[in-house]
């Protein structure tokens, strides 16, 4: 890869909850993604490896922050993937 290349990618610190770091079998995982990122590019990314993304969507944060899946990333971002919780009654 060129140095230019390098330059233009991100990667973002995913931290996983409750059923998402379960099936994941970590509860952070470090994944690089282009320069140009959304949150909907790095849940495609894992999804494969964490299917549930798919079925439960649940709610996102970036940097503390709820954001929508059309939310762009950048580099050194903390971004908490939250399952959706049932229960109660």
């Amino acid at each position: 890869m060129s140095e230019a290349a390098a330059q233009r990618d991100i990667c973002v610190h995913v931290r996983l909850f409750a059923s998402y770091r379960e099936a994941a079998g970590t509860n952070q995982l470090d994944t690089p993604l282009r320069a140009s990122a959304r949150v909907q590019d790095l849940l495609d990314v894992l999804s494969p490896q964490i299917p549930a993304l798919t079925r439960a969507r649940g709610m996102v944060a970036v940097n503390h922050t709820y954001v929508n899946p059309d939310a762009e990333l950048h580099d050194g971002d903390e971004v908490a993937l939250i399952p959706p919780v049932s229960g109660g009654r």
